[in-house]
């Protein structure tokens, strides 16, 4: 769908701006709502902007049991109160600290019995990511040049095979790495694994070596989804450090993980709390929860307010494209249950180069 004008997105800013959504002011009659935004299906328009994160939005005169799911959803303050007696459990009933070295020491490990015990078929593609990320869709045209992308925690190959089974680019490249011995196994015994244009390889992205076949300013984009997250927050730098080392000026990295407040952080029961917003699941992998202001300081190293950004000693070399917070509220109708989802999603360029957010395809292979 081609991109609305100014004037067509002025007229919707000004629409979604006077919706009675939940939680703000009410007093806007339904009939206002625009057909695309109301909770009727067939009026469901697929959104333009990809950080718009959905338009089925909520309004003081729906029945939030009407459908499964709902976007743009703060949660209120019934949820609030449960998750911040739920923090407070969790860090009465830290990890041991025995066990904390167990899990930091050797994360590889952990998830190389994720990937043992859950074959390729036990995940989704992640079909959905051209979508939140149009250049996705720029790099696989039969003439958009040499492009390099890599993807961190690769995991199964969920990420890279939709990329390549829509893949027209003769001259397109994907490095998968994980740092998983199993999960690299599974990319490679894959059928579609095509070493003319996927290339799988172990790769710790907080490590200080590069990965196999790549070396300083060689990628156009890197992927990281739900990757960032299995790290500790003492290997954040190093990541991104590795990270700014391997992209081209004006490369950018594409970004998606887990926000702070999400069911999943809620859920965790005593004895899971390894640090602030850092648990261990029962098979043994870490998980982090992020805040927007907390990414904005790793991947720039700035600090942020209400007032301004101010640079630190870390500043990284990046700057901030999109970074959108995407709230949902499932619903099970048969239950009655609310259930709030929160990710982070972001793009992040690394400075030097003529990558515009206005043309997110403009990666130049230098």
């Amino acid at each position: 769908m081609d991109k609305p004008s100014s004037q067509a997105s002025d007229v919707l800013a000004d629409q979604l701006s006077s919706l009675a959504v939940a939680g703000q002011p009410a007093g806007v009659a339904t009939d206002q709502i625009p057909p695309h935004l109301s909770h009727d299906p067939a009026n469901n328009m697929k959104r333009t902007d990809p950080f718009q994160f959905g338009s089925r939005l909520l309004s003081e005169q729906d029945n939030v049991f009407e459908f499964n799911a709902w976007d743009h959803v703060e949660t209120d303050d019934t949820y609030k109160e449960y998750a911040e007696l739920q923090y407070a459990k969790q860090r009465e009933s830290p990890v041991s600290d025995f066990d904390k070295n167990r899990f930091n020491s050797e994360p590889a490990k952990w998830w190389n019995n994720f990937y043992k015990n859950n074959t390729a078929n036990f995940f989704k593609d992640r079909k959905w990511l051209q979508q939140e990320f149009p250049i996705l869709s720029k790099i696989t045209l039969a003439d958009a040049g040499p492009i390099t992308l890599l993807e961190v925690g690769a995991g199964a190959g969920n990420t890279a095979f939709p990329i390549l089974a829509n893949n027209q680019n003769p001259n397109l490249k994907i490095h998968a790495c994980d740092f998983s011995k199993k999960a690299v196994e599974v990319i490679r015994e894959n059928e579609a694994y095509d070493t003319k244009h996927i290339q799988a390889d172990v790769w710790d992205a907080a490590s200080e070596v590069l990965p196999p076949g790549l070396e300083n300013e060689s990628v156009d984009l890197v992927i990281m989804i739900f990757i960032f997250s299995a790290l500790s927050p003492s290997q954040w730098k190093q990541a991104v450090q590795n990270t700014y080392r391997l992209l081209k000026p004006g490369g950018e990295v594409l970004f998606r993980d887990y926000g702070r407040g999400d069911l999943a952080q809620v859920r965790f029961k005593k004895g899971r709390y390894l640090e602030e917003n850092f648990y261990i699941r029962g098979d043994g992998t870490r998980v982090y929860f992020f805040e927007r202001d907390e990414l904005v300081k790793i991947w720039t190293g700035k600090e942020t307010d209400q007032q301004e950004i101010t640079e630190s000693p870390d500043a990284t070399g990046f700057e901030v494209l999109d970074l959108g917070v995407d709230r949902r509220l499932l619903v099970n109708r048969a239950k009655q249950l609310k259930m709030y989802r929160c990710w982070m999603q972001g793009r992040f360029r690394k400075q030097g180069g003529t990558t515009s957010k206005e043309d997110p395809a403009s990666i130049e292979s230098k």
